[in-house]
């Protein structure tokens, strides 16, 4: 299979242990503890599940900040965003205390992961500019991931985590939330050695099935997996369970048996467009995909984003550091033709002109 990013085999933050998980909770109820954000649970949970492979736990500011300006951390490893535990405050622990990080979606605050601190650093104002134009190209609040981001804290809390569980998308989701781990070895059990990836946030039209079909006969594909977002949305955007159900039911009637997977990931979108479209791809190609559909306008907001820029950052990378390969579209666009009684004769009688049904797939198709 394809490797992991980062490193050559998959190394998920959630503990297996059941024996170390369950001994790691009790010790959790006497630690320090912080409700942290629900942006900062997202990443959690997606440490855990091993989709963000090569990291250990919450960057520090320094690594935050080469995510941002160069997608390069300190190490020289590669990620296309700071992925940061950010507080109001760090008072009652310090550096080399161990933490309890609680869950802010579920009821009661449980304990969601346990981290041992290694900073804890003032982010400066000027900072959190420089990562909000590099990763978002805006500072306008009114984008619904700049409003996220900068709502939280500006004490930058860091050091490797233990993840416990994975919140509420395994308990409100257990037919469709999948680690990247799950992922992997149903792709490995299936035989499919090309795997083509579709992000969704939304239901799937009859669109997005034809550019589905479309690259998986362009790479000779084996399998496709439908890879939804089960976190948090912006107003407008259709619930989960709804866009689950509809999910389901396209692939079940529209495509051959066993030839797709609809699956979901716990993360809270980030509405990043072109940054957040190189992020679905390290996820994607962590989860054994080979290949990422980007759409037009892939993971974009109102107008804050060219119709293309999301395919065309992808131009600039060091293909060292990604091992999956984009698929790009142009629009898709279906012609309906009606003839009505009223038309007339002189344009019914004239041949019928062949149109074809989706517009070109560029590039890399």
């Amino acid at each position: 299979m394809i490797k992991p990013v980062g490193s050559d085999e998959l190394n998920p933050l959630f503990d297996y242990d059941a024996a170390e998980r369950e001994a790691l909770a009790a010790e959790a109820e006497n630690m320090p503890s912080v409700v942290i954000s629900s942006q900062a649970a997202g990443n959690a949970v997606m440490m855990g599940a091993g989709y963000f492979n090569p990291l250990k736990g919450f960057m520090n500011v320094a690594d935050a900040m080469g995510a941002a300006e160069s997608m390069t951390l300190t190490d020289g490893s590669f990620f296309p965003v700071p992925v940061l535990c950010l507080l109001e405050s760090a008072d009652g622990f310090g550096v080399g205390d161990r933490i309890a990080l609680r869950d802010p979606n579920l009821d009661g605050n449980p304990v969601l992961a346990i981290m041992d601190v290694e900073a804890i650093e003032e982010v400066s104002d000027a900072q959190m500019a420089t990562m909000t134009d590099k990763v978002y190209r805006t500072d306008d609040t009114e984008h619904p991931g700049v409003a996220a981001f900068n709502s939280q804290g500006r004490v930058a809390v860091s050091g490797p985590i233990k993840v416990l569980n994975f919140s509420y998308f395994q308990l409100d989701f257990p037919d469709t939330f999948r680690t990247a781990v799950e992922i992997r070895n149903e792709i490995q059990e299936h035989g499919w050695n090309k795997v083509v990836a579709f992000q969704t946030r939304n239901p799937m039209h009859r669109a997005h099935e034809e550019l589905c079909r479309m690259c998986m006969d362009a790479v000779d594909a084996d399998g496709l997996v439908i890879h939804m977002l089960l976190g948090k949305l912006k107003p407008g955007d259709i619930p989960a369970p709804v866009r689950d159900a509809a999910i389901r039911k396209m692939a079940e009637v529209y495509f051959p048996p066993n030839s797709v997977m609809v699956t979901g990931y716990g993360f809270d979108m980030l509405y990043a467009g072109p940054r957040e479209a190189v992020l679905h791809a390290v996820f994607r190609q962590n989860c054994g995909c080979t290949h990422l559909i980007v759409g037009r306008d892939h993971a974009g907001v109102g107008s804050y984003y060219g119709t293309y820029d999301a395919q065309d950052i992808f131009d600039g990378l060091d293909k060292d550091n990604l091992g999956i390969e984009p698929l790009t579209a142009h629009f898709f666009v279906f012609y309906f033709a009606v003839v009505s009684a009223i038309t007339p004769p002189s344009i019914r009688s004239q041949p019928r002109v062949s149109v074809p049904a989706s517009g070109s797939i560029r590039r890399a198709l």
